[in-house]
């Protein structure tokens, strides 16, 4: 590896991206695609992996072209969206069936089956996790189930959450494929004992899933695998691999117990490091690997909000509220308040605190009076009320926040993310450089490769950050949050 340049693939839910960094963090260069929503039927998502892999091969080549050739770069990192599940023949690489996305709500009956079973304690003790369709282990039991195909490929089937299918596909010459997840994305499937290190037989028998076809579980940074030296003009290595809200936790800095990010795209994930402790929510909140180097595993508490940025995406497209989302924060600013009107987004069920895949959403307090401007501004506001809620199940955790780091498409907003300061009244930091998920694959594939000693000498990646401080009446926190926990309550109900 004779070059100092990273490339960062950042496989998204909405689009796939390849990013060029320098050795100390700058990004020289970035390539973008969006990849298509298919929506089969109500409560199912899924992405074409033929699509990912395409779009994902034309990035990272630009990139590549960008360094200056193969050479030029030192490594590899990849980031993606978690939970997501692929299905591939290992001869090929070709997939085998529709991915089945982590917003994919299909298996719901199912898990609540298995919660009214008394599965759930178990499952939480050994992954962290609860019962719910948003993780991979219920999405891949229904696939080997209803989809004959996969049945059919027999010994040649491989399945794995998206960095998986993108190394294997990177990696698949005349030797094969490296089939491997790291140690952060694995932890997401409740197929994983996150504190043995490895996927759990009696998980795998309850979801359905034989061990043989899942991939081994590695480190977070490392010589990973290298990539077929006919796919981009020379091999590079693979250094760095960590799931979407992971890698961000890293680029945000939050490598000492008790530091918080909140990272606002598609979902919105809120993770808080503890460490080498594995915590124990007692709230509902989710335990989960954070990195893993050496063997040694970093933990992090997390809640998970499923509808952030989709929202306003929907309020575009299929409402045409707005033509572009950056029209927000003006509409937002044109009102004195919301009116009365909130807005919960249940579209795809409630995560966490709630876990209530059946959710539905709902706009309360509409009147005459009201126009799009409250609705919108209803749609920024949840996040903040939100983020209010996850807060609360934090510290009745014993996790409480001293400061929110935010970050992802959504923090550009900067109304929005004064009222996420306002709402949970306390201190935010925003970096500059608000795609810290890719930041952080470049720091885990810059330790991989030797280019820093360890992810604290990697922080110097990190750029300048801005800082944004609490400026609402108490009484006026109150009250909106008091109209949140009225609509909150109807929806539950």
């Amino acid at each position: 590896m004779s070059g100092e340049q990273i490339i960062v693939i950042d496989e998204g839910t909405t689009s796939t991206r390849a990013i060029l960094f320098a050795a100390d963090g700058r990004k020289i260069a970035s390539a973008q695609r969006p990849l298509t929503q298919h929506y089969p039927r109500a409560g199912w998502v899924e992405h074409d992996a033929a699509e990912i892999w395409d779009l994902t091969l034309a990035c990272t080549r630009e990139m590549v072209a960008k360094a200056g050739g193969a050479d030029a770069v030192a490594a590899i990192g990849i980031t993606n969206q978690r939970e997501t599940v692929v299905f591939w023949d290992k001869r090929t690489g070709e997939p085998l069936a529709p991915a089945i996305v982590w917003q994919d709500r299909r298996t719901a009956a199912e898990c609540d089956t298995l919660k009214q079973a008394g599965h759930e304690a178990d499952i939480q003790a050994k992954t962290g996790l609860l019962l719910d369709p948003y993780f991979s282990g219920s999405k891949i039991g229904w696939a080997l189930a209803n989809w004959p195909q996969l049945k059919q490929a027999g010994a040649h089937l491989a399945v794995g959450t998206v960095e998986s299918y993108l190394t294997y596909r990177l990696t698949l010459g005349a030797a094969g494929g490296a089939h491997i997840s790291d140690a952060a994305n694995a932890s997401r499937t409740a197929l994983m004992d996150i504190e043995a290190g490895d996927w759990d037989t009696a998980l795998c028998d309850l979801f359905g899933v034989p061990p043989s076809i899942l991939p081994d579980i590695t480190d977070c940074a490392g010589r990973l695998a290298d990539t077929d030296a006919d796919l981009l003009g020379g091999a590079i290595s693979i250094t760095g691999m960590a799931g979407d809200q992971q890698a961000a936790t890293i680029g945000q800095g939050c490598l000492d117990p008790g530091q918080t990010k909140a990272t606002y795209g598609t979902g919105a994930f809120v993770l808080s490091h503890t460490g080498t402790r594995r915590p124990h929510s007692k709230n509902r909140l989710l335990s989960t690997i954070c990195w893993q180097i050496g063997g040694e595993r970093s933990y992090a508490l997390e809640g998970s909000i499923f509808v952030a940025g989709s929202l306003i995406q929907w309020l575009r497209d299929d409402l045409n509220l707005i033509e572009h989302s950056s029209e927000t924060t003006d509409i937002a600013r044109s009102v004195a308040d919301n009116g009365g009107v909130y807005l919960v987004p249940a579209l795809s069920g409630l995560g966490a605190p709630h876990w209530q895949p059946g959710a539905s959403a709902m706009i309360h307090g509409l009147s005459f009076a009201s126009g799009k401007a409250h609705i919108i501004r209803a749609a920024l506001e949840a996040m903040a009320y939100q983020t209010h809620d996850l807060k609360t199940a934090f510290a009745a955790d014993g996790a409480d926040w001293a400061e929110l780091k935010v970050d992802g498409g959504m923090s550009a907003n900067d109304w929005m993310t004064q009222d996420i300061c306002n709402m949970i009244d306390l201190p935010v930091e925003r970096p500059e450089f608000i795609e810290t998920t890719a930041l952080g694959a470049a720091m885990l594939a810059a330790v991989g490769a030797g280019l820093y000693a360890s992810l604290k000498d990697a922080q110097v990646m990190r750029g300048a950050i801005q800082q944004f401080a609490p400026d609402m009446a108490d009484g006026t926190r109150q009250a909106r949050l008091a109209g949140w926990r009225d609509a909150m309550s109807r929806v539950l109900a």
